[in-house]
């Protein structure tokens, strides 16, 4: 089966809440959301608002099938007008709800859907990049599969349905997932993180092969080669879309399976540090410890 790296890098965020909702606003509004650890994904079904990020320069005008990722965890504000008085998210907790979906001053002007997203891995920022304050996702062609999961996210909501608290974690999931991959496509070039690697169409081969065999003796020509490209032009290009030289990249993906793997507790460290590419006990502890200032042992508590 071949490596799905998107997925195994995912799986290394640890996310720790999922939490779907939305709010159907009518009359006069304006909400204030505090800040946030983690990533808030939200897109406006029907009518528009505006969007105002602590430290952005400009508010943004948001309407129906507009989506956005807040990674950042700044304040910000939704409102139908800048100019109104704004109230806190924390103050709406007497809404008039309809399953997930509170309804505040009678709806039936803008419908906004979400999540949040709170992640407990270690190594978020590295996975992910420095993602910027905001993360507009606006081309309508490749937004299918986040359609579909918003259409899907509003009936569980509304209809309380046996077993929806369930759907609406694996929506939760599927949300993220469909808008990172927008966030792939589209954010390369613009900041930098192992993410972008996957969606270099020149970097990819290489990225794959490591994942599909970590423990194999890379080197630069070799990835290079993957790549069909030269060993000078890959390290640089490498270096440009991840922020890492590609041995460093294999070393600290070596790094999260070890470590990983070693919290399971299901295998020797022996085996562990075999099938990663070391000889010896001894070369691992000192690959792990180097990278994440720790040993095994000590790791593990």
């Amino acid at each position: 089966m071949l490596s799905d790296p998107l997925s195994e890098i995912l799986s290394f965020l640890k996310a720790r809440t999922y939490v779907a909702g939305g709010y159907d606003f009518g009359g006069d509004w304006s909400i204030q959301y505090d800040m946030h650890d983690g990533i808030k994904c939200f897109a406006v079904v029907a009518g528009r608002c505006w969007l105002e990020i602590e430290g952005h320069p400009e508010p943004i005008q948001l309407k129906s099938g507009d989506s956005v990722l807040l990674p950042s965890g700044r304040r910000f504000r939704l409102a139908k007008n800048l100019a109104f008085k704004s109230i806190d998210i924390a103050e709406l907790s007497e809404m008039d709800w309809r399953g997930g979906i509170a309804t505040v001053k009678g709806g039936g002007d803008t419908l906004v859907l979400g999540g949040h997203f709170a992640f407990s891995g270690d190594h978020t920022t590295m996975l992910l990049g420095a993602m910027p304050p905001i993360f507009r996702l606006r081309e309508e062609w490749d937004k299918e599969g986040l359609r579909w999961v918003l259409d899907r996210m509003r009936r569980e909501l509304t209809a309380k349905r046996p077993g929806g608290t369930l759907i609406l974690q694996n929506l939760a999931q599927l949300l993220l997932v469909e808008a990172l991959r927008l966030y792939l496509a589209h954010g390369s070039g613009r900041v930098s993180g192992w993410l972008f690697a996957l969606g270099d169409a020149r970097l990819a081969p290489a990225v794959i092969a490591m994942h599909e065999n970590p423990g194999a003796h890379w080197t630069l020509p070799l990835l290079a080669e993957r790549a069909g490209m030269s060993r000078s032009k890959f390290a640089h290009r490498f270096k440009t879309v991840t922020g890492v030289s590609p041995i460093d990249y294999l070393l600290r993906w070596r790094m999260l399976l070890a470590s990983d793997r070693l919290i399971a507790r299901r295998e020797p460290l022996s085996e562990i540090a075999l099938s990663l590419g070391y000889s010896s006990d001894a070369a691992f502890r000192t690959a792990f410890k180097r990278e994440t200032g720790q040993s095994p042992g000590r790791f593990v508590g």
